[in-house]
């Protein structure tokens, strides 16, 4: 296939998009944050880059092309992109998924052993030059559960179950999913209580769909070890924000990891900020210095493909969300 017309959703001056000069000779290509960019080229286009566009301007330039046939977005999450206008086109859509699953996996392993080992008490101390100890506690032979065993789920075990950690995960086919050798045991969604009450880390990593929205609730931390800490990778309102703000205001579990949240950035004074046993990362986690070269490096992969008539990497199934 020659000549595609490509639309970029991006700010011009986006560094990553001198690497588009890796596009095949004949590729036609508008870049632009407004819908008149795209007045020349859209009802040519069979491909559209939300690459840091907004989901709102998608939405207004997908009617001005009648020729698309693949939408391929930077971002892993879909919960802003996947409207339903998009749902029901008879396109393909591709997202970032892989490109952060391995330092996600990197901090949900640092966030355990944050509470195993003290670290905030040993920086406290220190600070304060004082000479405390206490006792901190192994992770090899503890549990950790993961909610959503996808690329990041799989990357989060593949790191922990080397350190001699037991791994459950929960994903929706359930038992008759058995992953692969890191995982003890896979539970479906309605055996979550079951799983949660054995478990002495929680991960969730889990995308935002219908289906996980707040999945983890009251009667999740409910179940939940008085020892339990909760580490979230995936998406904020998976988890019910202020049933989780009770169960560790109240010292119910141990304590909070969070990478995400029901609103970002976290507004000024949340509660969040103030809690002792609750660690926050600014949707950062997976800011390495060459992430979104790499994720641009996965669309220049996804385009050839598309160009040669191979299957594209990453294919959402849109009436799931994932």
């Amino acid at each position: 296939m020659d000549n595609i017309s490509l639309l970029v959703l991006s700010e011009p001056t986006d560094r990553q998009l001198g690497m588009l000069e890796q596009l095949p000779e004949g590729t036609s290509l508008a870049v632009g944050t407004a819908p008149e960019a795209f007045e020349r080229l859209a009802a040519a286009a069979s491909v559209i880059l939300n690459w840091s566009g907004t989901a709102a301007l998608l939405r207004q330039v997908l009617p001005l092309c009648p020729r698309v046939r693949w939408v391929h977005t930077r971002s892993a999450g879909l919960d802003d992109v996947l409207f339903p206008e998009l749902a029901e086109m008879p396109l393909v859509l591709t997202n970032g998924n892989g490109v952060f699953s391995d330092s996600l996996g990197e901090f949900a392993l640092a966030a355990i052993l944050f509470f195993a080992k003290g670290f905030r008490r040993l920086v406290r101390s220190q600070e304060a030059g004082a000479w405390d100890q206490f006792e901190v506690h192994d992770i090899a032979g503890q549990t950790a559960g993961i909610v959503g065993y996808g690329s990041i789920g799989r990357a989060v075990a593949a790191r922990l179950r080397p350190l001699g950690m037991k791994l459950l995960a929960l994903r929706r086919g359930g038992p008759e999913a058995q992953p692969d050798a890191w995982v003890e045991r896979v539970y479906s969604p309605h055996e979550r209580l079951e799983m949660i009450a054995r478990c002495d880390y929680l991960v969730v990593s889990a995308p935002l769909t219908a289906a996980t929205r707040g999945m983890i609730g009251e009667a999740e931390f409910a179940a939940m070890k008085p020892e339990a800490v909760v580490i979230n990778i995936g998406r904020g309102p998976v988890i019910d924000e202020a049933a989780m703000l009770r169960a560790l205001a109240s010292r119910r579990i141990q304590g909070a990891a969070l990478d995400v949240f029901d609103t970002e950035p976290l507004p000024p004074g949340h509660a969040l900020y103030g809690l002792g046993n609750v660690l926050l990362s600014p949707h950062s986690a997976d800011h390495t210095g060459d992430w979104m070269d790499r994720a641009m490096q996965l669309f220049l992969d996804n385009f050839e493909r598309f160009r040669t008539g191979q299957p594209l990497r990453n294919v959402v199934d849109k009436r799931r969300g994932y």
